[in-house]
């Protein structure tokens, strides 16, 4: 089944990514992720996509730390509203951050959260079997190793999550670079 997102039924959901975190990502090079996250941030910015962001033990700062400084520059309304958890791990199961999604108003999510196999499945899961569609930006998630990172990417397909890449899931939504949408997205991907 083609399920295609458009700008205007879709929210961006950016999970954990925070400065510590982001280093047990080992199967997608860091500053590959910290660029496609910063992408899809400042795609969702520019065509007025919602944004939830959320954390994880923020003040575990020598393990977890603060969400990466450039969602604050680039979102600072999302980033203020920001779902602080205390550590619960499937992010759907802290009813804030559940309905900070939902009240999003839009039925298709754009997910990505920074360690597949244990930030990113559940919270992916767990959304689908409450109804909403649901794409994972691959690239703008990673594991400590590859076999976490394929029975990840295996559990979330099984359960009808749909997977994706930031470059994939920015022309999905564009449809067509001469439009308002292409103008924010084509020097976002420009190498």
């Amino acid at each position: 089944m083609s399920l295609r997102f458009q700008l205007d039924d879709t929210a961006v959901i950016l999970i954990d990514h925070q400065v510590g975190t982001n280093t047990w990502a080992g199967t997608t090079p860091l500053a590959l992720l910290q660029r496609n996250v910063i992408i899809l941030a400042k795609f969702a910015k520019g065509t007025g996509m919602p944004v939830v962001l959320t954390s994880s033990q923020e003040t575990n700062v020598n393990v977890q730390g603060p969400l990466m400084p450039e969602l604050q520059d680039i979102l600072p309304e999302a980033f203020a509203a920001r779902v602080k958890r205390q550590g619960l791990v499937n992010a759907w199961d802290d009813e804030d951050f559940a309905k900070a999604c939902r009240t999003t108003g839009r039925r298709n999510f754009v997910m990505a959260g920074v360690t597949t196999d244990i930030c990113m499945v559940a919270p992916a899961i767990s959304a689908v079997e409450e109804g909403f569609n649901v794409k994972v930006v691959c690239d703008a998630c990673g594991s400590s190793n590859p076999i976490a990172e394929e029975m990840a990417w295996r559990r979330m397909e099984r359960a009808g999550v749909h997977l994706s890449s930031t470059g994939a899931i920015v022309a999905e939504l564009v449809k067509n670079w001469a439009s308002p949408a292409g103008a924010v997205a084509f020097p976002l991907l420009a190498p």
